[in-house]
């Protein structure tokens, strides 16, 4: 049996027609920059995230690089974050000016840690920007706390969290913006890239509008260095098909993670880690993703037998090349690097069907078995 990572095939089946007549409305009203669907999208996704603005952009890493810029973060800042997650998380630190400063995460959740953040605020700290990884809030209560303490900006990095929450609350709500990515394997994903960043800050979201179209308003008169960052009309009218369906298949994600769940204790036992649901949160499972001893042989061998798994993030931020003169070095963050070593993603999307499931699991076992 073949197991795919990632299926959108049966997705587009069901979604084709509408995909296709939306698209071709687009292109019949020769509107492609900054229209109809674009607004439509922002204040769906605003509402749905329970704040006052979206500002749709290029992609998620440029959501995150707007957010600091627009919350006034720059050169001889310093912005604390998780070293395990995706690059463009550092990245657009970096980008903006500002340093990365990393602290280390939960080992439970694989999200940052807020007992470890205060211990790294300096007078140069600004902004905090905490990940919500694999589709699991991090702890938005303490941060937001530690944040109104020390007067700092929070940017959630939501790229894989859309539709999770934290004690009620939503994506957004205790930030002071949040950032999503649409890249086509996300959960509400597009045709190609997208982005957008949410906030309840009026001031702020001026500010991202202007900064997505060159730092211009009026048009042709440019007061601050913006670029040009703005989310493309044909992929906000295929997120406009997809979004009404986006909480169907984030119950879907949740199901297909209870079944990886009960047949990796029935079947693999004390070899597997699974995923743990912070009570008070909803995890959208973005990721199912265990930890395990002998990752690399494991996925090895599961590839052999047709199964493919990824590994997010087999270097953490803090030894990435790009950041040497940082001057982390390994064993600075015992916790995200040994998470490094251990973390395994099974193929999870909302049309894995059961059988694919425990195939998965029976040839984890067989490993162990071994």
């Amino acid at each position: 049996m073949k197991v795919p990572m990632l299926d959108l095939s049966e997705q587009y089946s069901e979604l084709r027609e509408e995909v296709l007549k939306t698209l071709d409305e687009v292109m019949s009203s020769s509107r492609f920059i900054l229209g109809d669907n674009v607004k439509k999208l922002e204040a769906d996704v605003a509402e749905y995230s329970n704040v006052a603005h979206g500002i749709g952009c290029g992609n998620g890493s440029d959501a995150i690089h707007i957010s600091l810029q627009a919350a006034g973060v720059g050169a001889g800042d310093e912005v604390i974050t998780t070293p395990f997650t995706f690059f463009a998380t550092g990245g657009a630190i970096a980008r903006a000016g500002a340093t990365p400063v990393y602290v280390d995460i939960d080992p439970i959740t694989f999200n940052i840690d807020p007992s470890e953040i205060e211990k790294a605020i300096t007078d140069k700290t600004k902004a905090i920007i905490p990940v919500h990884l694999y589709g699991q809030m991090a702890d938005m209560t303490r941060i937001a706390e530690i944040a109104k303490k020390h007067n700092l900006v929070v940017i959630e990095d939501a790229a894989q969290a859309i539709g999770s929450k934290h004690n009620g609350k939503s994506v957004g709500e205790l930030g002071t913006t949040a950032t999503y990515s649409f890249f086509p394997t996300k959960n509400l994903g597009a045709y190609g890239d997208g982005g957008m960043i949410v906030t309840n800050d009026d001031e702020i979201a001026e500010n991202c509008r202007v900064i997505r179209v060159h730092g211009s308003k009026p048009k042709y008169y440019h007061h601050v260095l913006g670029y040009n960052s703005r989310l493309d009309e044909l992929q906000a009218a295929v997120l406009n098909v997809k979004f009404p369906h986006l909480d169907k298949w984030g119950q879907l994600r949740r199901e297909r993670a209870e079944t990886y769940t009960s047949l990796l204790k029935e079947m693999v036992g004390e070899h597997v880690t699974t995923p743990v649901e912070v009570e008070g949160n909803y995890h959208v499972f973005h990721q199912y993703t265990i930890r395990v001893d002998k990752r690399d042989e494991l996925q090895e061998f599961l590839k052999e037998q047709g199964v493919a798994t990824m590994i997010y993030y087999p270097l953490p931020l803090h030894v990435q090349p790009v950041f040497k003169d940082l001057g982390y070095k390994e064993g600075d963050f015992p916790v995200a690097d040994k998470a490094a070593k251990e973390a395994l993603s099974l193929p999870m999307f909302p049309e894995l069907k059961e059988e694919q499931q425990v195939y998965v699991v029976k040839k984890i076992a067989e490993f162990f078995n071994k």
